[in-house]
């Protein structure tokens, strides 16, 4: 089985709804309304997987927000709250490896975006709205 293929096996287990595969390029994105999740971007790069959400649209001279963010990443279990390479737009990622993954480590990362995201979602707004 390859890599793809156990990851989106783990996934359907864990009840997601995928809202758009691409198996040539063994990438999935999948939502759950109730935990946050919104087209969380899971690319299966082998040897590693990538998580990527985008939370917020960021203001320009966002150096204060950035600055919390940092604070934030340190609180957080799997992951980081980044910037995109324009600057303009938060994303949530984590990597993981693949050769060894399982469907706990997998969702555990989930885990961390949906409890991110609740723990600090009015202050992610609040960042948004400048």
């Amino acid at each position: 089985m390859s890599d793809f293929d156990k990851i989106k096996n783990f996934i359907m287990d864990m009840g997601f709804s995928i809202s758009h595969e691409d198996t040539k390029e063994e990438l999935i994105v999948i939502d759950d309304d109730e935990r946050g999740i919104k087209n969380l971007v899971i690319d299966c790069e082998s040897p590693i997987l990538i998580l990527e959400q985008v939370v917020i649209p960021m203001p320009p001279n966002a150096a204060d927000s950035c600055k919390r963010i940092l604070q934030i990443n340190r609180t957080l279990v799997h992951g980081a709250f980044v910037l995109d390479e324009e600057g303009t737009t938060l994303l949530f990622r984590d990597t993981l490896q693949t050769e060894n993954l399982d469907r706990n480590e997998l969702e555990g990362s989930i885990d961390a975006l949906s409890l991110a995201l609740a723990e600090y979602a009015s202050e992610l707004v609040s960042f948004a709205n400048g």
